[in-house]
């Protein structure tokens, strides 16, 4: 089998994806816009042709360049495993006769509130929204759904550029920052953990599930720079207290018509038990995700939905072993990397379930904290029983330092 996999150098998970390609017999071709000698060694390796074209986000003169690149090949699959290129994908499918998901079947995925319109309109919890173009729409739909609502892109990825506000000053105070966006939902803000429903589905039936939750709020752990923010997949995913998240996962994937792959959806969970849909993203969730949902269960996920995607089958053998924290750390100071605290104690204290640990070199420059949730590393534990795999994280969060100036 022939595979188009879009932008094979970002984000830093696709090296492994190109790689399940490979492994599971499939003959992998990619497009991008980086040279081909810069990208990852290993997506290099998965590769057995490349093009490279001025820009990724020219639908266009892509779909242009692929087509004269591709010539009388035949290709089976085209993938995108990064948010902004899930449309490409979807367009190159029906210029070049693939069967996969349709421009218009993937549509709700990236329009936010094409997504919740049809996600409601299957009677499903949504959130109360409102699309807008202009400060004067998005006063007008605040002042309809009421106060505290959240502000967020249409065809946003992740919590970037969404804000919760409590009031109509706050409202225009945000606006002032969100200028370079032109068109925003306002959403009701619904208070309640906030979880994920990850899935790898086949011909719109899911094969494998994960549930994570996020500690704390991504809206708080996105806004304030000395948190350390956690990601915990979870062993217990068949506890009752996650009935109703289950049930509306699999209703929002039969209700968006969704495929063959990977999803990666955000709903909330209220003191009340109500599950509430958030978001899909007809994607993998980014930031180590599917590598926490590895050192969970001891398996290789990437390979796992390349079966799925190739062959049509998984074959993956898991057990959900640990449940598994990622805590991604912030320096202190702006500048280069100088110093960096406590992870000699944090590794004499429980080293054997710490999985993994990354942290920028001393002298690398920091990340902005703002643009990218990794920021200047990331520490990975793992644990059978949670209240200890939580206690782990959160020792990694207030005893991990590193200094910067």
């Amino acid at each position: 089998m022939n595979v188009l996999l879009l932008g094979p150098g970002y984000p830093s998970e696709i090296p492994y994806f190109a790689r399940g390609l490979a492994a599971v017999g499939a003959r992998v071709f990619g497009v991008g816009d980086q040279p081909e000698d810069q990208l990852p060694e290993l997506s290099r390796r998965s590769l057995s042709g490349y093009l490279q074209v001025p820009s990724m986000h020219d639908d266009l003169r892509v779909i242009d360049a692929v087509r004269r690149w591709v010539g009388s090949t035949e290709f089976e699959r085209v993938e995108a495993l990064a948010e902004p290129l899930v449309l490409l994908a979807a367009r190159l499918r029906e210029s070049l006769g693939v069967r996969g998901m349709r421009y218009e079947q993937v549509l709700p995925f990236r329009d936010k509130d094409r997504m919740k319109q049809a996600v409601a309109a299957a009677g499903i919890r949504v959130a109360r929204h409102a699309r807008g173009h202009s400060p004067q729409e998005y006063r007008e739909a605040a002042e309809q759904i009421g106060f505290p609502v959240c502000i967020k892109p249409i065809a946003g990825a992740g919590s970037m550029d969404t804000y919760r506000v409590d009031s109509m000053d706050g409202l225009d105070s945000v606006l002032r920052k969100m200028t370079h966006v032109s068109e925003c939902n306002v959403e009701e803000f619904i208070e309640g953990e906030e979880y994920t429903f990850d899935t790898i589905s086949i011909d719109g039936k899911i094969a494998y599930y994960n549930i994570a939750w996020y500690r704390p709020h991504p809206l708080i752990g996105r806004s304030v720079e000395w948190i350390s923010p956690q990601t915990v997949t979870l062993r217990d995913v068949e506890s009752p207290q996650f009935a109703s998240g289950r049930e509306l996962g699999r209703n929002v994937i039969q209700a968006l018509g969704y495929g063959t792959g990977f999803t990666h959806m955000e709903w909330f969970l209220k003191s009340d038990g109500e599950a509430v849909f958030g978001e899909i993203a007809a994607r993998p969730p980014g930031a180590y995700s599917v590598h926490i949902m590895n050192f969970g269960s001891d398996i290789d996920t990437f390979t796992g939905w390349a079966e799925a995607v190739v062959h049509g089958t998984l074959s993956l053998k898991f057990e959900r072993l640990y449940n598994c924290a990622i805590i991604f750390k912030r320096a202190r100071g702006q500048g280069r990397i100088q110093h960096i605290e406590g992870l000699d104690r944090i590794l004499a204290s429980f080293g054997e379930h710490v999985a993994c640990v990354e942290l920028l070199p001393i002298g690398a420059g920091r990340r902005n904290w703002v643009q990218t949730l990794l920021s200047d590393g990331l520490v990975i534990v793992r644990h059978p029983d949670l209240q200890t795999t939580m206690d782990m994280a959160d020792r990694v969060g207030t005893d991990l330092q590193i200094y910067a100036s």
